[in-house]
């Protein structure tokens, strides 16, 4: 991957090709023959000022211009191309159908027949977890992290917000039946939409389990997250629960628009007139400067009262993980400029692994990232779900409704960093950072693993 943006939309080199095509304006009739001859890393570069510069178009309401824009970028962009030709195809997509949704009508024509289809969307998820290590990593994490918080427990109750993958379970199921103190009871509940999925993940756990000689129990529960029923996760008294979400949480933060202006007046209001009862609250452990900002994170009415019934059901043990990247700020040029450095990275990523002609590989570009870029970059209020934040962001959420950090397993990092040793390419690191582990290709930060339990 050659130069990329920094934050402020700048790019982090200091030679002079994006100043240089920063001074040209997107041309009417067929490019300019020298695009023709560009070196990669230049017309990366100048791939990254066309993006700029049709969103900033696009956000202004200046389409015509925005449309010169597109025209140029699809000369040189490609989803058979270098890491930059294909990512710049993606967003150049996510930007046109955003234009696009500005009429309406004309959008929903367009798709009219287009269905949704879910068990594509299902193989390219199931593809990026064998192509690249970084949900395997925090599976590995998250399982020790549960085993060492059940030390000695014999009815053991797990939550996963996301049952798609049995790998994880599996491999849960073969540690918990080698205790040395023998097997607790086991009781996963899994919540997913698709009724198929959680029967093939039910039959699979089921299994291993009775291979193993595991006592073992699997409770469905077909729902979409936003629609969870807390009842229906039939947590019981006397088992030790553990929850593990696994890039499922910031879809709660979703709401319209309208919602969230309602939401930011009132903690404003909040703020104003809270003055007076500030003394009394700086005995509270979840009081710090997060709590008492009003713009520090997003409100969400959803994400506020769903951490709430989590809390309720006193978890012994809850992990997180979560894309480590602020892809949730209300302005479009924001979301494109940290999107950009975030998915160039995941097509690096594969760019590593997979020849540019691989079937899979362009399955997963299309059906699984192309998708959230275009989430990010064309949606708007509750439509628009893939609203990624950073570590520290979630510190701060899952502080205020009462959860503490709780340090990840040592030995958990150990069998991590092991698995990384096995990786094709050497690309990808962890990190520790306050008890929590960061994911990274090379130096740039894209996953984040945390454990959390109820403070009372």
């Amino acid at each position: 991957m050659g130069p990329m943006l920094q934050d402020d939309g700048s790019s982090v080199t200091s030679s002079s090709p994006l100043q240089f095509f920063s001074r040209m304006s997107p041309n009417l009739g067929s490019p300019h023959p020298w695009l023709r001859e560009l070196k990669p890393e230049e017309r990366g570069l100048y791939l990254i000022h066309l993006l700029l510069t049709c969103a900033n178009h696009v956000s202004t309401g200046s389409l015509d211009n925005a449309n010169l824009a597109l025209e140029q970028i699809s000369h040189l962009a490609t989803p058979d191309g270098d890491t930059m030709q294909r990512i710049a195809a993606y967003f150049a997509e996510s930007l046109a159908e955003r234009i696009l949704k500005s009429w309406p009508g004309l959008f929903r024509a367009l798709n009219f027949t287009r269905m949704p289809v879910v068990s594509e969307e299902i193989l390219a998820r199931k593809l990026f977890f064998e192509l690249c290590p970084f949900l395997k990593l925090a599976f590995v994490v998250t399982n020790q992290t549960i085993i060492d918080a059940m030390e000695g427990e014999k009815m053991v109750h797990i939550i996963d917000l996301n049952a798609s993958e049995p790998a994880q379970w599996i491999a849960l199921i073969q540690a918990l039946s080698a205790r040395p103190e023998g097997p607790p009871h086991l009781r996963i509940t899994g919540v997913h939409q698709q009724k198929e999925v959680l029967e093939q993940v039910a039959h699979r756990l089921t299994d291993e389990a009775e291979k193993l000689d595991l006592p073992f129990q699997f409770n469905p529960v077909v729902s979409k997250l936003e629609n969870l029923d807390i009842e229906k996760l039939r947590v019981k008294t006397g088992e030790a629960l553990a929850i593990s979400s696994v890039l499922q949480l910031h879809t709660l933060l979703a709401s319209d628009d309208e919602t969230q202006r309602k939401s930011s007046s009132l903690a404003l209001l909040n703020h104003v007139n809270g003055a007076a009862t500030n003394v009394n609250r700086r005995s509270s452990p979840s009081n710090d400067s997060a709590s008492s900002s009003p713009t520090s994170i997003n409100a969400s009415a959803k994400m506020d009262g769903f951490l709430a019934a989590l809390w309720g059901l006193s978890p012994k043990i809850m992990v997180i993980a979560e894309q480590d990247s602020n892809h949730n700020g209300s302005g479009l040029m924001e979301r494109l400029s940290e999107a950009l450095y975030f998915y160039a990275a995941l097509f690096d990523c594969l760019e590593s692994t997979l020849p540019r002609t691989s079937v899979e590989r362009r399955r997963v570009e299309k059906m699984l990232l192309g998708d959230e870029i275009k989430n990010i970059i064309a949606c708007e209020g509750g439509e628009r779900r893939e609203r990624h934040e950073k570590l520290d962001r979630w510190m701060q959420r899952l502080d205020m409704a009462g959860f503490g950090s709780v340090p990840l397993s040592y030995i958990g990092m150990l069998q991590a960093r092991h698995l990384l040793q096995g990786c094709s390419c050497d690309g990808y690191r962890i990190k520790e950072e306050n008890g929590c582990v960061i994911i990274c290709w090379q130096d740039r930060p894209l996953y984040s693993v945390s454990a959390w339990r109820c403070r009372r």
